[in-house]
């Protein structure tokens, strides 16, 4: 799909007025290790800054930057508002699908490898916007690497800082300065030692949005920096390239995304159009291509026709298309002749959108206990209208619901491309320990088509056997307190079973699993007897150990059940008889025998 041009020249109040709530929610008071520099930009005082790093030209050594500002109106309009703010607003706070996993799955990824950091995925596209509008509207492949690389103009110290090529032009084809490069703008001495890999394709490469966005994320959360604390943000914007101005703009979409955006289809997102080096540059018209980056056109001058030796005309009004310039040798239109507007060409479909829906590829039935992976993985396939396979798609396979049951990794969501049969496979599914229905959802990314369900099943941990840890009779006076306390331990085809459920019951009687109402008892927080416990578990060796049994004054045997999940049983003869009535067992030592 063709790229939306956005243009919107909001200058005076409205810019200020923006820019201001931002800060005053975000950053209301000078950050603590913040320095003004000469320039009246903002310099980090870390005193252990990365060896790599050069403290004054940040990630992007410092090139140039969006500075459109979002507008003043909710990212969220009310249903019918289709045109008027309201609309701008909406299409703003869309963010290509694509991008948008890619910021997601990077906040996944940093709240576990640094969870002290915070780091919201809404910074990662403040930032995102900021520097090549969500990777220029979200034209990604199915892998979430650019259609085309975003380069940055070289760093020659020409209005720009100075800094001579590092990487001999692998990264951003400049051999002799350097470039940003990619949906996030780095330059290559940085990405040396920032770059990851957040697609687990085995390689790390700036152009690819889940790559970038992971290494912006580990950028960001270097110097132990926690990102909910208003000085450390202030800090690790600076730190991404040292502008007052980007700080301001990048909290502006901060607070923006914050209140609420949504995904639009990849390659549909809005673009931006000021750039922090917008003095004399050639603005693009609405009918410029979308990998046309501002200042790229062809050097014309505007308000003068390509031509030489034309006569000027009137620069066209913003919005309006231009006529193209005419070929030599041929005619130009007759005056009064009606002009023909230019077509603007057809975007190729990809293969997202041609997919019409999702079948279940094979997916047997899913069921697991808690604690275990799943033996059957996930499986969709995309599919035409007229049921044929496509290939290169992104699946997006989603946990649902109120389970800790996750994908391998810890994690609810995981994004595959289709192969060549036009199937996913989800990675493996792992159980949590809460059992029941689980929902894994089967989405495409980037296409709006119903989302295809697989129910899954988690069944609870389970015993086959009990059996006792030790074989002391279990003796007690009335009144007293017995002196060992009972522990089992419980297996399953053999193994230790661990955090299974358990319940310890006095009965009446070996025919009769009723609560005894006299006999040994347990005893509940307020002390007062109880003879039924629930809620009990064996530890992660299979072993339970119950708490302390006491008797009153009703001497006989009495008999103690202990179940588990899985139908393991095993009873326990407890004895209540006065000092002295009683013989010791074979393995007692007599002299420790009650009485001695």
């Amino acid at each position: 799909m063709a790229a939306q041009f956005g243009r919107r020249l909001r200058k005076g109040a409205a810019t200020t007025a923006v820019a201001a709530a931002a800060v005053a929610a975000l950053s209301a008071s000078q950050a603590p290790g913040v320095t003004v520099d000469g320039r009246g930009g903002q310099a980090t005082a870390d005193t252990t800054p990365a060896p790599e790093e050069t403290a004054d030209v940040g990630a992007t050594g410092n090139s140039p930057y969006y500075t459109d500002l979002p507008p003043l109106n909710s990212p969220h309009p009310s249903p019918s508002a289709s045109t008027g703010p309201g609309a701008a607003g909406r299409s703003e706070a869309g963010i290509p699908a694509t991008v948008l996993d890619a910021y997601k799955k990077a906040e996944a990824a940093l709240r576990e490898a640094k969870p002290g950091c915070n780091l919201p995925w809404q910074l990662l596209a403040a930032i995102g916007k900021v520097e090549s509008g969500q990777a220029r509207g979200g034209r990604v492949d199915a892998d979430g690497t650019t259609l085309s690389p975003i380069i940055g103009p070289q760093l020659d110290g020409n209005g720009f800082a100075l800094i001579k090529d590092t990487d001999g032009g692998a990264y951003d084809g400049n051999s002799t300065y350097d470039n940003a490069v990619g949906p996030m703008q780095f330059i290559p001495s940085t990405w040396e030692w920032a770059g990851r890999d957040g697609n687990g394709d085995g390689r790390k490469d700036p152009n690819n949005i889940y790559d970038a966005a992971l290494s912006a994320g580990h950028y960001l959360c270097r110097f132990g920096w926690d990102l909910s604390d208003r000085g450390d943000l202030r800090k690790a914007i600076l730190s991404y390239n040292n502008s007052t101005d980007y700080l301001n703009t990048v909290l502006s979409w901060l607070e923006y995304y914050r209140k609420g955006t949504h995904e639009v289809p990849d390659g549909t997102g809005t673009l931006p159009v000021d750039r922090s080096d917008d003095h004399d540059r050639v603005r693009p018209t609405p009918s410029a291509p979308a990998t046309s980056r501002p200042g790229s056109g062809s050097g014309s001058t505007p308000g003068k026709p390509a031509g030489s030796g034309s006569s000027p005309k009137p620069p066209t009004s913003p919005g309006t298309p231009s006529t193209p310039p005419t070929s030599p040798g041929t005619p130009s239109t007759p005056p009064g002749a009606p002009s023909t507007p230019p077509t603007t060409p057809t975007p190729p479909q990809t293969p997202t959108d041609t997919v019409d829906h999702l079948e279940n590829a094979g997916t047997a039935k899913l069921t697991a206990r808690a604690g275990d992976a799943f033996d059957e993985r996930i499986r969709a396939r995309a599919e035409t209208a007229t049921g044929k396979a496509v290939a290169a798609v992104r699946i997006r396979f989603t946990v649902i619901g109120d389970t800790d049951t996750t994908f391998a990794g810890g994690e609810s969501v995981a994004t595959v491309v289709t192969n060549g049969s036009g199937v996913a496979v989800a990675p493996a599914l792992r159980a949590g320990e809460k059992a029941g229905d689980v929902t894994v959802r089967a989405t495409v990314v980037g296409r709006m088509v119903p989302g295809l369900d697989y129910r899954a099943t988690v069944t609870e941990r389970v015993a086959d056997t009990l059996v006792r840890t030790g074989d002391a009779e279990l003796i007690c006076a009335p009144g007293g307190e017995f002196a060992d306390r009972v522990e089992v331990r419980a297996t399953h085809d053999g193994a230790a079973a661990g955090k299974v459920a358990a319940t310890a019951t006095l009965i009446t009687s070996a025919d009769d699993a009723t609560p005894n109402d006299k006999g040994p008892y347990f005893k509940d927080a307020d002390g007062r007897a109880v003879r039924t416990l629930t809620g009990l578990e064996t530890d992660e060796n299979g072993l339970l150990k119950l708490p302390r049994l006491y008797a009153d004054d009703t001497t006989g045997t009495f008999l103690l059940r202990v179940t588990t999940a899985g139908g393991a049983a095993l009873t326990v003869e407890l004895t209540v008889a006065p000092v002295g009535t009683t013989s010791p067992s074979p393995s007692a030592d007599p002299s420790e025998s009650p009485g001695a």
